[in-house]
């Protein structure tokens, strides 16, 4: 196996827990809701917005914050949440500029 290669699986297997966040539907319509509210929401008006309890939306939240597309930031008594997609967004970047390079190579 090519040094490429190597690389390309290395960047498929550092994209796996991100994939893996981004294909729940939940965790979508919190990214798409955190989007359209710069300054960020707190977990009860997220979870009007999408129909959930408060647990669910928590439970969310934390997932997505390990993962590193959402940060909190604690305003008086409340925490509320925001969109900080970039290293995520570079790891898969990373990703798609590996499977590009392979592909040119073997045209």
């Amino acid at each position: 196996m090519s040094q490429q290669t190597e690389h390309v699986l290395q960047q498929f297997k550092e994209c796996i827990p991100l994939l893996e966040v981004l294909t729940d539907e939940n965790r979508q319509a919190i990214i798409i809701l955190l989007a359209q509210h710069k300054s960020g929401l707190n977990v009860n008006t997220i979870a009007e917005h999408i129909n959930l309890s408060r647990p669910a939306v928590s439970h969310h939240l934390k997932v997505l914050k390990q993962s590193g597309f959402v940060s909190s930031e604690k305003k008086s008594v409340e925490n509320y949440y925001l969109l900080t997609v970039r290293k995520p967004l570079e790891q898969l970047k990373l990703l798609i500029a590996a499977v590009e390079a392979e592909c040119n190579k073997s045209q």
